[in-house]
């Protein structure tokens, strides 16, 4: 009985190899085998596709010009908005050579910000505490429409809350920042980790950042964040947290420190006149629902204007230069509610770095 069943096992065993061998020769999977989608079987073979044509020896030069966009805003010497102008009213040169401007809008448009906090260990934890403290103060001036983002930094940067609309979710993430890390502030490598995240998006982006401005660990120089800055487009508004500790440390008769926060100062107003955007240095709490009211206000009411520049793709850095004019082509004067003619200053980001020809054998 035993035999006859390891004959019939050995037949079957056999056919089975007979149909994967068969299926396999005519290239059809045998019937529950794992495999993607075959072909019909009666699908016409498919005959290679021809060679690419020979290319021709010789020098290809792209001669596309960028389109470069500068998002502008005008305040007068009391930090009145210059509200209400027009295409007309704006001139800009690029490297001195004055350029015609194809693209025009004004409005409030939503906010699109990253708010770049230090919250470090350092001196026992205060500029962390002040960061956290005043951040509550913006939180008031933005609207449902706004996107926020939060980041915090020491030795690296932390992304707290990705971008969101959902503003109590960002406040309660500020709220709930307990215990400063290291006592290391990396400021530049922040600020330049934030805009390299922001290349992408669209919008009125900027940045808010709430530092001392002192750099004491990163990886990049000021040199290379000057350089790196001064080719974004996004517009970074500093509050320094500088002058409240030298307050208090002139109070305790301390004085040691100072010249590193005037330093720190003088970096963070270049961070903020390079990118377009505005630098405050408070002393008292007092002063800060007026900063985070005014740096929304530069960014509902920017103008973006945009040019396709007439210089070429050089590969070098094209310094912008963007001006107020009357109709008749004269600086514009800009009057006060009594009148008077007021001073006005225009923020805008200094510049550009142009493409460069692509050239190829």
């Amino acid at each position: 009985m035993r035999a006859v069943f390891n004959r019939i096992l050995a037949a079957m065993l056999l056919a089975t190899i007979c149909v994967v061998a068969t299926a396999s020769l005519r290239g059809q999977a045998p019937a529950g085998a794992q495999g993607g989608a075959q072909p019909p079987q009666n699908a016409p073979s498919q005959t290679p596709p021809p060679p690419p044509p020979k290319q021709e020896s010789g020098v290809t030069i792209s001669v596309e010009a960028p389109i470069v966009t500068v998002d502008a805003v005008a305040a007068t010497q009391h930090g009145d908005l210059v509200m209400g102008l027009k295409k007309e009213n704006f001139k800009i040169t690029d490297d001195g050579v004055p350029q015609t401007i194809t693209g025009f809008s004004a409005g409030d448009s939503p906010i699109t910000m990253v708010i770049v906090m230090e919250f470090s260990a350092r001196a026992q934890g205060f500029f962390a505490y002040y960061a956290k403290y005043w951040a509550e103060a913006l939180f008031p001036n933005l609207l449902p429409k706004d996107w926020v983002a939060l980041e915090t930094f020491d030795m690296k940067t932390r992304l707290e809350v990705d971008f969101t609309q959902d503003k109590n979710e960002v406040r309660n993430a500020v709220y709930h920042l307990y215990f400063p890390g290291f006592s290391e502030s990396n400021v530049f490598d922040a600020l330049l980790e934030t805009t390299d995240r922001l290349k992408d998006v669209k919008g009125k982006k900027s940045i808010l950042l709430l530092a001392s401005g002192i750099d004491t660990f990163s990886k990049h120089t000021l040199d290379q964040t000057y350089k790196q800055l001064r080719q974004s487009d996004v517009p970074i508004f500093c509050v320094g947290l500088g002058k409240v500790f030298t307050n208090m440390q002139e109070l305790r008769g301390s004085r040691s420190s100072e010249i590193n926060f005037l330093q720190a100062e003088n970096e963070l107003k270049t961070f903020s006149s390079m990118t377009g955007g505005f630098a405050w240095f408070p002393q008292f709490d007092g002063e800060i629902p007026g900063i985070f009211q005014t740096v929304a206000s530069f960014l509902r009411h920017q103008y973006n204007l945009s040019y396709t520049p007439t210089n070429g793709n050089d590969g070098k850095f094209h310094k912008i230069k963007v001006e107020l004019v009357a109709p008749d082509g004269g600086p514009l004067t800009v009057l006060d509610q009594k009148g008077k003619k007021q001073k006005y200053v225009v923020y805008a980001r200094e510049g550009y770095q142009a493409p460069k020809s692509g050239v190829g054998d």
